[in-house]
């Protein structure tokens, strides 16, 4: 029973956007079996269901080879534990290989817009064969293609799979009837490719694409956890599937995106500085310092001695980079949500304008659904110009970088979002969808001749001016002074949307 349960859930594999054609299903009992052909049928269907398992929890690709930005942990499972759930299920047995897909409101809406697009196409239940390049057959040949092709014509009893006899040549003379070839029965490239199928059509492949993708997120997001949609401009915080909180945010520019993975928010800071990263430091500050001795001290910056060099801060205040309140998840991309005092970008449509870290619209009112009752709104806005002050989440809170393109609400209607860092169309490139020339990856760029340095690889030095003239908050105003900060300091945290400047963090990858 068990095994008649596998082998009907990976006949309809391509109901969650997988190929049922990567699960061959060997015949358990074919006639005139030995043992020890039992033995190897049994084996075969096991790999495929385990395999089965892997791809359906994402194993299928890479995802940090699509991009270096892409680094969420798979949790691919181990074969001998699939068949160790599966082999005492019994007829349960489909439904729980089935279980291993995703299994989040937002993948069964696009699995169900799925079906609902695939039953509009006629042939869509004629099942596709892709085979490997290789010579015409005829009848009398052998060749390690035709269990494939046996496979597709459901022929099976025959005492050597490999051979390309009348009775495969028959189905395939009757195939290439139907699609108004030659009914020659020889295989043929022309045969071939109209055993392959239509390629996907865009809307299908996008789709599958969003499918794959909510692969790459845990099986269980947690009870309460925070979601960034990249694409969306949107964080929310879900609880039980109900959203607690939404609200606009920024994310990265496509040649500084935000990062695609899963972490644990552990606590925020009140009142954060920003340590100036050193790419800043030596192509702006440093040759200002060397003209003026008072080029961060007018800035609002405070030149820290550290050891036999100097770092420059930006206190707390509210012209600080990171605004009032930062929320972490350490990660090894140094970014964060965080508050920013430039308001003004929140009302674009298009907010893919930060250095990759995400920056929260009303943080203090995300702020109260993440720290708990304990810290309402006005509390910790009260903290504001006394200090730095890290305050702990009662529990950790398991946040979602994620990227989807496609929406389906319960109507099956669907939104489109903007490919922003070209990852959808690696991604079907990588699945065989989409032949679609691929966007270049950020700071892979075509090399240009060489120019004067400018202020600063990442961010221009009129950035700086304009941070300080950015409107002021209404809060309490905090006296910024120059002063050397004690020996004994706390460490620094990372620079704002910097992620790769420090020792923390992975170099090269922008």
């Amino acid at each position: 029973d068990a095994a008649k349960a596998v082998i009907a859930r990976l006949q309809t594999a391509e109901e969650d956007g997988l190929d049922s054609l990567a699960y061959p299903i060997p015949l358990l009992d074919p006639p005139h079996a030995t043992a020890a052909d039992r033995a190897e049928a049994d084996l075969k269907l096991s790999a495929a269901a385990a395999l089965y398992a892997r791809d359906a929890r994402g194993g299928r690709l890479e995802p940090s080879r699509l991009s270096r930005f892409i680094t969420p942990k798979l949790d691919l499972p181990a074969a001998d534990a699939v068949l160790t759930r599966l082999t005492p299920a019994g007829r349960a047995a489909g439904t729980l290989l089935q279980s291993y897909n995703p299994g989040q409101p937002g993948y069964l809406a696009l699995k169900a817009k799925l079906a609902s697009l695939r039953a509009q196409q006629p042939n869509r239940a004629v099942p596709m064969v892709r085979l490997p390049k290789g010579p015409a057959l005829k009848t009398g040949m052998r060749d390690p293609r035709v269990p494939l092709i046996r496979a597709r014509f459901g022929l099976g009893g025959a005492s050597d799979a490999t051979a390309y006899d009348e009775g495969v040549a028959t189905a395939v003379a009757s195939f290439q009837r139907e699609r108004g070839l030659k009914a020659s029965g020889v295989l043929d490239p022309a045969t071939v490719a109209a055993l392959a199928g239509a390629s996907p059509g865009r809307q299908e492949a996008d789709l599958l694409a969003n499918m794959e993708r909510w692969r790459w997120l845990p099986a269980d997001l947690g009870r309460t956890h925070v979601f960034v949609n990249i694409p969306e401009y949107k964080v929310r915080v879900i609880r039980d599937g109900r959203v607690l909180d939404e609200a606009r945010v920024i994310v990265g520019k496509p040649d500084s995106p935000t990062p695609i993975f899963s972490g644990e928010m552990t606590y925020a800071v009140v009142n954060p500085s920003w340590t100036v990263p050193p790419s800043i430091l030596k192509s702006q500050f440093l040759p200002g310092l060397a003209r003026d001795p008072n080029y961060a001290a007018r800035l609002g910056y405070q030149v820290v001695k550290r050891g036999n060099g100097i770092a420059i801060r930006q206190p707390p205040g509210e012209r600080n980079a990171l605004g009032f309140i930062k929320f972490m998840f350490p990660n090894d991309h140094a970014v964060y949500l965080h508050d920013t005092p430039n308001r003004s970008l929140f009302s674009r449509s298009e907010r893919a304008l930060s250095h990759g870290c995400v920056r929260v619209d009303d943080p203090f009112r995300f702020a109260q659904v993440v720290l708990g009752p304990h810290w309402p709104q006005e509390r910790l806005q009260k903290l504001i110009g006394k200090g730095e002050r890290t305050v702990m989440l009662p529990e950790k809170l398991p946040v979602h970088l994620a990227y989807f393109t496609l929406e389906a609400d319960q109507t099956g209607t669907l939104r489109s979002l903007p490919d922003l860092y070209g990852v959808n169309a690696r991604v079907k490139v990588a699945l065989g969808l989409s032949t679609e020339a691929l966007p270049a990856e950020a700071h892979q760029k075509p090399k240009a001749p060489p120019k004067p340095p400018a202020a600063s690889p990442h961010r221009p030095a009129r950035d700086l001016a304009q941070q300080q003239q950015a409107a002021p908050r209404p809060a309490p105003r905090r006296p910024v002074a120059t002063a050397t900060e004690p020996a004994d300091t706390a460490v620094a945290q990372p620079a704002p949307d910097y992620f790769g400047e420090t020792g923390a963090i992975r170099r090269g990858w922008w």
